[in-house]
């Protein structure tokens, strides 16, 4: 049986009492918690940065957080993140000249590297690193804003990416991020994926505990 993973998006938290939500969703049954970090460049919006992880780890978080950087340039803060308590960290291919060498600075801070997809960038870049990293994050909506609607095409797409996991013979989470909500969340599990990123379909909800519950439920039929 696959241990799907639930990976709640800060980015539909209330800021205002952050370490208040980050605790509900985990204590409701959450696995990891995702960062999904904008820079108004590479991206057109701006988000948050690493004072906010290493604030949830003083807070006493302990539980794996997800960084997914649509940043351009990656380099720094990738240290800078590493060193505020991050667990993995992505990136997109195309925010860094040298994909091989952000990967090993990823490893060298002793965190988990993995790769964002964008709907339209082609999966050809995983075949020379694929086994380098431990994380794919398969966009399946347009990355700078919250609450998107799920872009469906992306499902084959998610299908092939398990499928060049399976060549790899290497564990690697395949992570869907965007528009997962609990009536899409067995669809999108059928399709490959097994950690799947959640804000407003988490966050925007009353009941946090309620939620996942109905999403585990969703995805133990599989």
């Amino acid at each position: 049986m696959t241990d799907y993973k639930i990976a709640p998006s800060i980015l539909s938290a209330d800021f205002a009492r952050l370490g208040e939500e980050v605790d509900a969703v985990l204590n409701a049954g959450a696995d990891m918690v995702h960062f999904d970090v904008m820079d108004n460049h590479y991206v057109p919006n701006l988000t948050f940065g690493p004072v906010i992880c290493k604030a949830l780890r003083n807070y006493g978080v302990e539980a794996p957080i997800d960084v997914h950087l649509m940043v351009n340039p990656v380099d720094e803060l990738i240290i800078s993140f590493a060193k505020a308590g991050a667990t993995y960290i992505s990136f997109h291919p195309e925010a860094t000249e040298n994909v091989d060498q952000a990967i090993q600075l990823i490893k060298d801070q002793g965190c988990k590297p993995g790769l964002a997809i964008n709907p339209e960038t082609s999966l050809n870049c995983l075949e020379n690193c694929l086994k380098n990293i431990d994380l794919i994050i398969m966009m399946s909506v347009n990355p700078g804003f919250a609450a998107q609607s799920f872009i469906p095409e992306v499902l084959q797409k998610l299908e092939r990416a398990r499928e060049l996991i399976t060549q790899c013979e290497k564990e690697v989470l395949l992570e869907i991020d965007g528009g997962v909500k609990v009536n899409n969340i067995q669809e999108i599990a059928s399709h490959g994926a097994d950690v799947f990123v959640s804000g407003s379909g988490i966050f925007g909800t009353e009941n946090y505990q309620e939620t996942i519950d109905q999403m585990r439920q969703e995805l133990s039929v599989l």
